[in-house]
């Protein structure tokens, strides 16, 4: 994939204030304000399909019927993943003990180290898309550009020829690979709160398999656990893979103001409601890059403003539709890959 050149706009254009117009149009529509009811009914019913759903497995016992559950639960843990993601930008609560709490519970329901994943989150946040400073774009098994496919070594050298077609193979280990990197993020001593993590990571595990190997017996429990997790990372890895996959890659010193950094960087994904539902909000991804403390049910009304301003400042704003959106991030992986392809030259 080449890597895209955003053009600054002149300093004499005092691009600060282009997100400060902004901000003061999104706040005089109420649209930060918090929004409780949304999110005691949210919480209830997901807490309550979670519930159902490990009830359902008890129910149901050894029958592989048990694998239609561990399915249903997949999108379920996706649904309790997106909550956490929620609170830990204070969209549910404002205080942040509140946030913390709520969303080390959430990521207790589903085997998420809370303190890791919110620290590689707010990076990405800080810098979307950019080659040196997101952590998303880190070339552990991918490969994001052409730069990074010339200098792969190992797994990603391998893979990232063929990547654009492994991509969702790849996504049914992303349930385990959030497990893997929780844990050892936990050998890491800068991290807040690591002991408490890692008493509510093993807990998650000890409590999960106790449940399966007790209810079922022993083929059964690893077919569920397989099911379960490969279709959970399948959920989680296509909630993220629109958002700005396929989009700018910036790099170095290439940092434009706020504004354009978020929006030339993300994807927005048109839908109804349901589409709301199905990716929690993150369909809104420039609204949400450029408020992440606004309710996720606000950002479909947010949308207007903000496509209606970047209209007005001549900055793109890029809205697909959902298998658009997939279909751009595999090309993009594709390009990314093409060095890869290539045959070496002799020496």
């Amino acid at each position: 994939m080449t890597t895209h050149s955003i053009v600054r706009p002149p300093p004499s254009e005092r691009p600060g204030s282009d997100f400060a117009r902004l901000s003061r149009k999104i706040a005089d529509a109420g649209l930060m304000g918090r929004r409780p009811g949304y999110y005691a009914l949210r919480i209830t019913v997901v807490a309550g399909l979670y519930v159902g759903g490990w009830a359902t497995v008890a129910l149901i016992g050894d029958s592989w019927w048990t694998l239609a559950a561990a399915a249903f639960l997949a999108v379920v843990f996706g649904q309790v993943a997106l909550l956490a993601h929620d609170a830990a930008h204070r969209q549910v609560f404002r205080r942040r003990r509140a946030s913390e709490v709520s969303g080390r519970i959430a990521g207790a329901g589903i085997g998420m180290g809370y303190g890791w994943w919110q620290d590689k989150h707010t990076r990405h946040h800080a810098n979307p898309n950019h080659e040196d400073l997101d952590p998303d774009l880190d070339p552990d098994l991918l490969v994001w550009s052409q730069d990074q496919a010339r200098d792969a070594t190992g797994l990603p050298r391998v893979i990232g020829r063929w990547q654009a077609f492994l991509f969702f193979p790849l996504l049914t280990l992303e349930g385990f690979n959030l497990h893997v990197s929780s844990v050892k993020a936990l050998a890491n001593r800068s991290l807040k709160h690591r002991g408490l993590d890692g008493v509510l990571l093993f807990a998650h595990f000890a409590v999960y398999l106790t449940v399966l190997f007790w209810l079922l017996p022993l083929g059964m429990a690893i077919a569920f656990l397989a099911v379960h997790q490969c279709l959970f990372g399948v959920y989680l890895g296509s909630l993220f893979a629109p958002n700005h996959k396929g989009m700018p890659i910036l790099k170095g010193e290439d940092r434009p103001d706020f504004l354009r950094r978020q929006v030339l960087t993300s994807r927005n994904v048109r839908g109804g409601r349901l589409t709301d539902i199905a990716l929690g909000g993150l369909n809104h991804q420039i609204e949400h890059h450029l408020f992440p403390s606004m309710p996720s049910p606000n950002l479909r009304r947010a949308r207007t403003i903000v496509r209606r301003h970047c209209e007005d400042l001549g900055v793109d704003y890029v809205e697909t539709g959902l298998i658009t959106s997939y279909r751009l991030a595999l090309v993009s992986l594709h390009q990314a890959g093409a060095p890869l392809r290539r045959p070496r030259a002799a020496a």
